[in-house]
């Protein structure tokens, strides 16, 4: 593994290993762990830009890997550590429409490695932004289609089939919210269908 964020994956890891192997409720270690780990790693950049979206990345892909490797289903841990991280983010600066997307899509991402259920990822990602989106000061409807646009991309990252099981699970509402997945070419599609 070449990549720079890797002492930030394996830092994320092993404090989601260390805050929730053990205890008796794992969702809200999840949560406050991924939270306090977001917000060490961002503390050690800039905390903007493309820099700022990496870390963030880096930390999630270290949730899911840590979560996994206490033997969690990742699927169900989704929304807890999209709820921590970007609690995390917004600690330590601004949370944009562009960070839940890149923390939806190193979610799938990172489930995807682990072997896990990649739609249940994609669904908890976006629960996740929704229930945050108050706290970070963005409507519900454009953090969900921002954290389902990210996790449809990831999905299609690792394949057809994971793209068909994202689309699927993010079709309808979730948590009160309809249509969190935007895209331009359904109508086109339909359009051609005819």
């Amino acid at each position: 593994m070449n990549n720079p964020n890797r002492n930030v994956v394996e830092k994320a890891k092993d404090g989601i290993v260390a805050g929730i192997r053990g205890v008796g409720d794992v969702g809200s270690a999840i949560v406050d762990t991924a939270s306090d780990v977001m917000v060490h790693a961002l503390r050690g950049t800039r905390g903007v830009g493309t820099e700022a979206l990496a870390v963030g990345a880096g930390v999630v892909t270290g949730a899911v890997h840590g979560v996994a490797e206490v033997g969690t289903e990742v699927g169900g841990a989704a929304k807890g550590i999209m709820v921590g991280t970007l609690r995390g983010t917004r600690e330590v600066g601004e949370v944009t429409v562009e960070t839940v997307r890149s923390n939806a899509a190193a979610l799938v991402k990172g489930t995807a490695d682990v072997g896990g259920n990649v739609a249940k990822a994609a669904h908890g990602a976006v629960e996740g932004a929704i229930e945050m989106s108050r706290d970070l000061g963005l409507e519900a409807e454009r953090a969900g289609a921002a954290a389902a646009s990210g996790a449809l991309k990831a999905a299609g990252d690792v394949s057809s089939t994971a793209v068909e099981q994202v689309r699927k699970t993010l079709t309808g509402t979730i948590s009160g919210v309809k249509d969190v997945l935007h895209e331009p070419f359904q109508k086109s599609a339909k359009k051609e269908k005819r």
